[in-house]
């Protein structure tokens, strides 16, 4: 059935909108101090609002690509989409769904700071949810970022169950137009870490190289920095360190991860380095984490448990003599969002199947010592996994 926009509310691109949208591209300073945006700690960074055209038609047409672009879609696609998801509202007797800002938000083609209504008739965004909610409705899918005051908001009648439980079995694999979008996301990730290495470290703190891969994540595209870490000597053995006034000195152990946002589209990579000359046994442990993140992506096949990914790479760190010291988890889902469904664990019950992004992370801390941690982008496939970055090498031995 053709989506009918509600009372008030104008049609652009075939998608109803209700009051003006302005598309979520931004543009950082790249010359000069990268400034705070949406809390995030410094080492995160974030990235600011920028200034867009005063004309309405071409914010609005912007508003429109990006959307789209952000949700993996072409236009034709989103049709298709909005139409599989009721399929899934009808299966799970779910009458309609409300979503915020967010990955499902930006899933089916919402791009404005609103709410997204679906129904089995309508497909809208509103700045008033509860005036398309059907009054008969039972049973109403709300997004699980929206505030309470949002939920309240509503004013509806009706069992209020998470929208994941409609929308997450669809965003588990990625249609090829995602694919695309999170390999472009990838490349770019991988790009600024290699970037790094031509930096000068010696004698540089720690919070300073993270500001120059902040940057060289800007000037890649990146939308928005979801995290940046660079840990030197003891600090690589902490698992969620943030950058600090450390300086970096020879023989240094060195961890450095990017991770953030390209048109809509999440992606990490992280690498270890030395610095001049790598501590003792260091080298071995690297070569550990290495051989298990080898050993993930080998398992990386179609109808396999996502949890023999895990075994696989733990397996390795175990045989190593490194067990107690391998961090609980091994990779988990990328996307729109950051962290997804599937997660590598022994304990996922899910299984491999095409069109799986996967960011495969196995890691060892020895406390007080030093760690290390590789981050990669793969996809299953229908034959072998796909590795969507450049594979990581030997250790890297930085000579300044």
């Amino acid at each position: 059935m053709t989506p009918t926009p509600p009372e008030g509310a104008s049609t652009e691109g075939g998608l109803a909108k209700d009051g003006q949208v302005e598309g979520s591209r931004a543009d950082g300073d790249l010359a000069g101090e990268v400034p705070a945006q949406r809390g995030l700690p410094e080492d995160g960074g974030g990235l600011p609002a920028g200034e867009l055209s005063q004309d309405r038609g071409r914010r609005q047409d912007r508003a429109l690509v990006c959307g789209l672009r952000q949700g993996g879609l072409g236009e034709g696609g989103l049709a298709e989409r909005v139409g599989a998801v009721r399929v899934a509202m009808a299966a799970a007797e779910v009458d309609a769904l409300v979503l915020r800002p967010s990955p499902d938000f930006r899933f089916l083609g919402g791009r404005g700071e609103g709410f997204l209504v679906v129904t089995r008739e309508n497909y809208a965004e509103t700045a008033t949810p509860a005036a398309l909610v059907p009054a008969a409705a039972r049973r109403v899918g709300v997004d699980p970022e929206m505030r309470v005051r949002e939920l309240f908001g509503l004013s509806v009648d009706a069992e209020l169950v998470p929208a994941g439980a409609v929308l997450a079995p669809l965003r588990l694999r990625k249609d090829q137009g995602e694919l695309d979008a999170i390999a472009r996301a990838a490349a770019a990730a991988d790009g600024v870490v290699a970037r790094a290495r031509e930096l000068r470290w010696f004698g540089a703190t720690e919070r300073a190289m993270a500001r120059h891969l902040r940057v060289a994540m800007l000037e890649s595209g990146c939308e928005e920095i979801l995290g940046v870490q660079v840990a030197a000597g003891e600090h690589t053995a902490i698992p969620a360190h943030r950058p600090t006034d450390r300086v970096i000195n020879p023989g240094d152990a060195l961890q450095v991860a990017v991770r953030g946002r390209w048109d809509g589209y999440c992606a990490e990579v992280a690498r270890v380095l030395a610095v001049a000359e790598p501590p003792e046994d260091f080298d071995a442990l690297y070569s550990v984490v290495l051989a298990a993140q080898s050993a993930a992506l080998d398992g990386v096949r179609q109808a396999l448990p996502v949890a023999s990914v895990a075994r696989s790479a733990q397996s390795m760190i175990e045989e190593s003599g490194y067990g107690q010291f391998a961090a609980g988890h091994f990779g988990r889902g990328v996307g729109l969002a950051d962290d997804e469904p599937p997660h590598l664990s022994p304990a996922d019950p899910a299984t491999l199947a095409p069109g799986m992004a996967l960011c495969l992370e196995p890691a060892v801390y020895l406390p007080d010592l030093f760690g290390a941690r590789l981050a990669d982008v793969a996809v299953c496939t229908e034959s072998t996994p796909r590795l969507l970055t450049t594979p990581p090498p030997a250790l890297v031995v930085l000579d300044r």
